[in-house]
């Protein structure tokens, strides 16, 4: 978003159907992407979203404003011609997932982990067929080759539009499995959040929060947020 222009220079933000989509028009004229390609989204839900932060915008554009509008650049200009990257760069994660690699000690932490963690593994096991290995410490485990091929066929699955906000989902929590639970709306979006911070939290209540990490960890929380809500207006209907 660096080549906007920083100045308002519109009127009024608005959608018209195009063949491909919605188009985002401000005055008539098509809003462009970052690497110039329109900004056509595939339902009047997104487009409409899209507009409103356009026409939320006072005097100077301020794009940390626009979540929606950086989301759905993304999708245009990084997911379409590279989806195959993306999606190995998702994929990864279950190799690796968060909620595989528990506490050796101490006994509170070790159950507050199981407690939250392996009901979403189970649903992972269950759901995709897609059981997942355990192991206490972080020496990587390998995970059963099955497991993550069912993971990888059911990410193909997403749009190119969805895939933006589930990889913000997968990326923000360190968890395959809690991003696509997420993405499978299991539990409330914010109780995932939690659910990803287990280990900082216990940490926190033993020793103190920090004030600037707490700072960085709620802008993430709120990355996550907004990834899910922009993951509903991926999959609004058509028109």
């Amino acid at each position: 978003m660096a080549d906007w222009a920083p100045k308002r220079f519109w009127t009024a933000a608005g959608v018209t159907a195009v063949e491909t989509g919605f188009a985002v028009q401000l005055d008539g004229r098509p809003v462009k992407t970052p690497a110039k390609a329109p900004l056509v989204v595939p339902n009047a839900a997104l487009a409409t979203a899209i507009a409103a932060e356009w026409d939320a915008q006072a005097k100077l554009v301020d794009p940390r404003t626009m979540p929606v509008t950086r989301a759905a650049n993304s999708a245009i200009d990084t997911v379409v011609p590279n989806r195959a990257t993306v999606l190995g760069m998702i994929a990864a994660y279950g190799g690796s997932d968060l909620l595989c690699y528990r506490a050796e000690s101490p006994p509170p932490l070790i159950e507050r982990q199981a407690a939250a963690w392996d009901p979403l593994l189970n649903w992972a096991a269950s759901a995709h067929g897609a059981p997942l290995r355990v192991t206490a410490g972080i020496v990587h485990v390998a995970q059963p080759p099955e497991s993550l091929a069912r993971l990888n066929a059911h990410l193909d699955s997403f749009s190119d539009f969805e895939l933006v906000a589930l990889h913000d989902l997968v990326a923000l929590s360190g968890s395959l499995v809690i991003g696509l639970a997420a993405a499978a709306d299991l539990a409330p979006a914010d109780d995932l959040w939690r659910t990803s911070r287990i280990d900082e939290e216990f940490q926190a209540e033993l020793w103190g929060q920090d004030e600037e990490a707490a700072e960085v960890v709620a802008l993430k929380r709120n990355d996550f947020l907004q990834a899910r809500a922009f993951l509903d207006l991926a999959r609004a209907p058509g028109s």
